[in-house]
């Protein structure tokens, strides 16, 4: 089955990457001598398609792919549902449990490569239970008329949660090994999280989808501490979106930043990404956030963002994923990357080592044309599903290139 014909259908002008974009006059922002230019411009050739699959949703947080062509999406306030040929359905499960404040509740979406067997998917979620409160990965089965799912297991808890929800991360995304990878955020209270290693707060992780304990290749395996062994990557104060690119084993995330410097990541196992709310550990009380996004003062090895937003602009980069497939033409490979206050979809451009982000496109129906924007993710047959984030009214869009 596949999602239900849209309600609604836009055209969108798309730059096409690789065009010559000199002609572009006072819609290219050219930036600093060696940074990416950022084109809002579109010279024609291309596209796109963009179609409300669901609508009428409440903060629609993640989205999973079914074998079938049916969709799973979470909601922030704690609800399941699926969407197939006969519309939007709700999925009956306990979510009692989580809390559902501020930036947090039921966040995060996977579902099992396994799946067509086993029924299997997980959620990442703030929980609370008495006094008990902290973001857990949960393992689900669904049932097999899609309409209730139960627990299986807690995969991974312990992650630190603030009780107004801030900073809660929550983005999980399956590796080609099929370990899975976790954004994590450092929940803006304990200054000390982002840079300890045995706190699960401000991190990558990399765990098993089974177990959900730390590989025995993960960069810190060797450690007695289990959570330790689970990190990939620390010193990292929010991050949302996590992207594996296509035919490689290269990974990149999107972070909130402060007011401003918002960034791009190449994430590199066992590296230091340089947030540090405690100052080396001289503040332990109080939550400092005039430090710099990434202090290479404090940590001359800390890795430089490949893209930041720069101190004069908030984009609160969510969701990212990669476009892919020869459909998409000069646009495969790109990264795509959902912005919260920023309200656009960005799309960047890197060199064939993942190194260095060569250009920024802004498709203009998507600058602050959806409003917020929350997830971002590659389906099956290559097209891209982004959700709207108002919390009113909310969709889940399906976009498609198209040569007009």
């Amino acid at each position: 089955m596949r999602a239900r014909a849209p309600r609604l259908t836009w055209f969108v002008l798309l730059t096409v990457l690789g065009t010559v974009l000199t002609a572009c006059g006072d819609d290219l922002d050219r930036g600093a001598p060696g940074e990416p230019t950022t084109s809002r411009r579109a010279p024609g050739g291309m596209t796109l398609r963009v179609d409300a699959v669901a609508e009428g949703l409440q903060h629609p947080w993640d989205v999973g792919f079914l074998p079938d062509g049916a969709l799973l999406v979470t909601e922030r306030p704690g609800r399941i549902v699926l969407v197939d040929d006969e519309g939007t359905h709700a999925v009956a499960a306990d979510l009692s449990t989580v809390h559902a404040q501020g930036e947090g509740g039921l966040m995060g979406l996977v579902v099992h490569p396994d799946f067509a067997s086993s029924r299997l998917f997980t959620t990442c979620q703030n929980h609370r239970r008495g006094a008990t409160s902290d973001v857990r990965l949960v393992t689900w089965r669904l049932s097999e008329d899609a309409r209730s799912a139960t627990h299986v297991r807690d995969l991974v808890t312990g992650l630190p949660a603030n009780d107004s929800g801030r900073h809660s991360g929550c983005r999980p995304t399956l590796m080609g090994d099929d370990s899975l990878l976790v954004g994590t955020g450092d929940a803006a209270s304990d200054p000390t999280i982002p840079q300890d290693r045995t706190s699960l707060g401000g991190k990558v992780l990399r765990v098993d989808l089974d177990t959900g304990q730390g590989p025995r290749d993960n960069p810190f395996a060797s450690s007695r501490n289990a959570d330790e062994r689970r990190v990939y990557t620390y010193g990292h104060r929010n991050v949302q979106g996590v992207a594996v690119r296509p035919g490689t084993s290269q990974v990149f995330n999107s972070e909130h930043g402060p007011t401003g410097f918002d960034e791009v990541n190449r994430i590199r196992p066992g590296r230091n990404y340089g947030w540090d709310p405690s100052r080396g550990g001289t503040n332990t009380e109080e939550y400092d956030e005039d430090v710099p996004m990434t202090d290479l003062q404090r940590f001359p090895d800390a890795v430089p963002p490949l893209w930041t937003s720069g101190e004069s602009s908030t984009e609160a980069p969510s969701g990212a994923a990669f476009l892919s497939g020869a459909q998409w033409g000069p646009l495969n490979g790109a990264l795509a990357v959902g912005a919260l206050r920023g309200q656009k979809l960005l799309l960047f451009a890197f060199d064939d080592a993942g190194e260095k982000v060569t250009e920024v496109v802004l498709p203009p129906e998507f600058d602050e044309g959806f409003g917020r924007l929350r997830a971002v993710r590659s389906a099956p047959d290559g097209s891209l599903y982004v959700t709207t984030s108002d919390g009113q009214d909310d969709s889940v869009l399906r976009v498609t290139p198209h040569r007009g």
